[in-house]
């Protein structure tokens, strides 16, 4: 059974923080909130959390999965950017954005585009996620807590529980946090390429 956690909003507490941390460092999969939506998050290098993440999601090896980080230093070890990207992502951050660049070797190769060497990276505007993430002190791999055949993610903790809690080591809520997906821009060709509108102002890349 997963472990429910109801934190603050505004002033997450830190001794549940360390206690949901303390579960993500045991290779434990949480599901937890960000700046768009509900996520299912885990350690970089925990194997059994991504292939869980896979399970639930009925995802293939094409699927991006992101890199939620809590800073622009910190997402610049796994990815590479020029200095127009740079700026470019810099001016985004923290935000609603997910961005498509050449993954670092720090990245996992199972965590790759099998065919680009890509990798997703975000840096969230929430402060439960922050929280997380400073606690943690390196990212969390994470995807959208979309469930196959439904069009909308999940945006209520209890019903996360209720519905994942076989599946999950925990769930961290701090209320409803919203439906709209983050924008997806892909960086790592010639242009920007815009592959989802969502809550994001995709104006700046077109």
């Amino acid at each position: 059974m997963a472990r429910y956690y109801d934190v603050h909003p505004d002033n997450p507490q830190p001794r549940i923080i360390r206690q949901v941390v303390d579960l993500v460092r045991d290779d434990g999969l949480i599901a937890y909130p960000t700046d768009s939506c509900f996520a299912l998050g885990c350690r970089l290098d925990n194997r059994d959390g991504l292939n869980r993440i896979r399970e639930i999601r009925h995802l293939d090896d094409r699927h991006h999965f992101t890199l939620v980080c809590r800073d622009f230093a910190q997402l610049g070890q796994f990815v590479q950017v020029s200095n127009a990207i740079f700026r470019l992502v810099k001016a985004c951050t923290p935000g609603s954005y997910t961005f498509i660049l050449p993954a670092t070797r720090e990245v996992p190769r199972r965590m790759l585009h099998p065919r680009k060497r890509t990798v997703g990276v975000r840096v969230p505007a929430h402060t439960v996620t922050q929280a997380l993430l400073a606690e943690l002190g390196e990212p969390l791999v994470s995807s959208t807590l979309i469930l196959p055949g439904e069009e909308e993610p999940l945006t209520q903790g209890w019903e996360i529980k209720e519905r994942l809690d076989h599946q999950l080591d925990a769930v961290v809520d701090a209320g409803e946090c919203g439906k709209e997906l983050t924008t997806v821009v892909d960086l790592s060709g010639d242009e920007p390429e815009i592959l989802r509108r969502g809550a994001g102002d995709p104006s700046r890349f077109e």
